[in-house]
């Protein structure tokens, strides 16, 4: 094969009459991403770097006696994923998980069992509620007080933009009946005019005010977690976004000890750029660091689950509503203008058309203000786009990183919050590949789950988890089984101007790799998520092998 050759030829032109053998050889059906060799049998690695990519005779030649080998059905570039909570996702794996309650009953019991192994006075957080999963009726503090008269409580939704508080917490935030309205969030109130203990978007800050941080420990504990786990998912780089300091700190302790076992990408609080540009380190050419600082994330509206993400027109199920910006235009603005002015990449969280537009516009702007640069501004979510909006993601050389299990979970009951009409371009993977823009996907984890191939398997089927939609929810939508590979691997690459390093196996590029237990390419689509990681190798060395 044509890789295969320019590899021996590269290796005879640097003088070595015989190639110094392979550290490690993978054999099995590989998916190169490399559009002029897209397939191969085998992989060999020696150092952090892919030296072969070719016939699996040529492999472990190559990789002689000493050399480790590891098969699978399938072989791809490590995973990446644009857009994830990470440490937030550490404290998860130990905290209550609430994302499958499907009765107020299930919810109660799982908080009390729960809050009985906590000390008293001690926070039950997390969570990851989904109030759709038993009809829709939003949580309330009456559910969770009696069995946590011990403990303060606020437990999060799935998406993060609204969380439910018991009294306790209620009263340690300064929250009565009395409280007033806070601009940019929602306080939720019974008929009768008391306090439910659901708050939305900047509402929350409060309780984030006497919610304690995590000790250094708990910090450590959480990064190895997560980074763990990325790595038995098949990541080998991922965006830790809207990283407080204490993070931050966390990662660079989890990097000088050795525990990080994927690339990270951090993206500290937009509002923090002048922090983030005077203080903190640039990345580094060649790609050594697995911490890297990649920018700055911002926020204009919330969510849709929660009602507040921005539209034009009124949500068919709040007619009264619209959503609403979480950060005012001209702060936005100022700060999005001076974080690229500091040669910081802004990453933003948009979600409803309104959001989408107006981030558009602000970008736009201050692209035009400041001239040319690769400066690769990305929309975080672009979840619900006008169709006139969809083109200008690549006239304007904008990246939308998206996440595609949403349309597998929002696909549930989105059309009751917005219309099937507006619905036909919600996660719009089909219609903004076709207008030429370059796709980056994730997670969003904790809101969904850090599973790629989850991923991929709503990408390319648009089915959703309650099975109603076999055919698809706005099938028009889907994409291809490659294209959605590219999105995870290459796209991501690119989202992090580390395409001449990762998203492809070529001969040269840094050897992250994934192995899988079936041909996803080949296999119904159907069964993508029922696949399995196999290995993960980092930089050439085996940071995750399956028990």
């Amino acid at each position: 094969m044509r890789t295969a050759i320019l590899a021996l030829v590269a290796l005879a032109l640097a003088g070595c009459d015989r190639p110094a053998p392979a550290d490690l050889v993978i054999i099995g059906r590989v998916w190169t991403g490399d559009s002029l060799a897209p397939r191969a049998d085998a992989v060999a690695i020696r150092g952090d770097r892919v030296v072969y990519v070719g016939d699996s005779a040529g492999a472990l030649r190559l990789g002689g006696r000493h050399a480790r080998l590891i098969r699978g059905a399938f072989v791809a570039p490590g995973f990446g994923d644009t857009h994830t909570h990470f440490i937030d996702g550490g404290i998860q794996l130990a905290s209550v998980d609430l994302r499958s309650a499907d009765t107020p009953q299930e919810f109660t019991r799982r908080i009390k069992a729960y809050a009985g192994r906590l000390a008293p006075g001690e926070w039950v957080t997390q969570g990851m509620w989904d109030h759709e999963a038993w009809g829709g009726s939003l949580p309330d503090r009456s559910w969770i007080d009696s069995v946590t008269p011990n403990n303060p409580v606020f437990v999060s939704r799935l998406d993060g933009h609204m969380g439910l508080a018991n009294s306790a917490a209620l009263k340690l935030a300064g929250f009565d009946r009395h409280a007033r309205p806070i601009p940019g969030g929602t306080i939720v109130r019974r008929p009768d005019g008391e306090l439910s203990g659901v708050l939305k978007d900047e509402a929350m800050g409060p309780i984030f005010r006497v919610l304690p941080d995590p000790s250094p420990a708990q910090a450590d504990s959480a990064v190895s977690r997560a980074s763990h786990w990325a790595a038995a998912h098949g990541m080998t780089t991922l965006d830790a976004v809207a990283v407080s300091r204490l993070e931050y700190a966390a990662l660079v302790r989890a990097q000088q000890a050795g525990r990080l076992v994927t690339r990270v990408h951090a993206y500290p609080a937009l509002g923090s750029w002048r922090w983030v540009a005077t203080d903190l380190p640039r990345p580094a050419a060649g790609g050594g660091d697995l911490l890297v600082v990649g920018g700055v994330k911002g926020f204009v509206d919330g969510s849709l689950g929660s009602t507040t993400a921005w539209f034009f027109e009124p949500y068919t199920d709040a007619p009264r509503d619209r959503g609403f910006l979480t950060t005012p235009a001209e702060s936005l603005a100022a700060w999005i203008g001076a974080a690229d002015s500091a040669g910081l990449q802004v990453v933003v969280h948009a979600i409803g058309d309104r959001a989408n537009a107006l981030l558009l516009d602000i970008y736009d702007s201050v692209a035009t203000a400041h001239g040319p640069r690769d400066r690769r501004f990305r929309v975080e979510h672009a979840q619900h786009l006008r169709v006139a909006d969809i083109p200008r993601f690549a006239l304007q050389g904008v990246i939308p990183s998206m996440q595609p299990y949403h349309a597998a979970d929002d696909g549930r009951w989105a059309d009751k919050r917005i219309g099937a009409e507006r619905s036909r371009t919600t996660y719009a993977f089909r219609s903004l590949l076709d207008a030429k823009a370059r796709l980056a996907f994730g997670s969003d984890w904790t809101v969904a789950p850090l599973d790629p191939l989850a991923g991929m398997q709503a990408a390319v089927t648009r089915q959703t988890l309650d099975g109603k939609h076999p055919e698809g929810w706005v099938p028009e939508q889907r994409i291809m089984v490659d294209e959605a590979l590219r999105a995870y691997t290459s796209g991501v690459a690119y989202a992090h101007f580390r395409e001449d390093q990762e998203g492809v196996l070529r001969p040269g590029m840094l050897a992250d790799v994934v192995v899988i237990d079936r041909d996803i390419t080949a296999d119904p689509v159907e069964g993508i998520d029922r696949a399995r990681v196999v290995a993960t190798v980092l930089g050439g060395k085996v940071v995750y092998t399956r028990p």
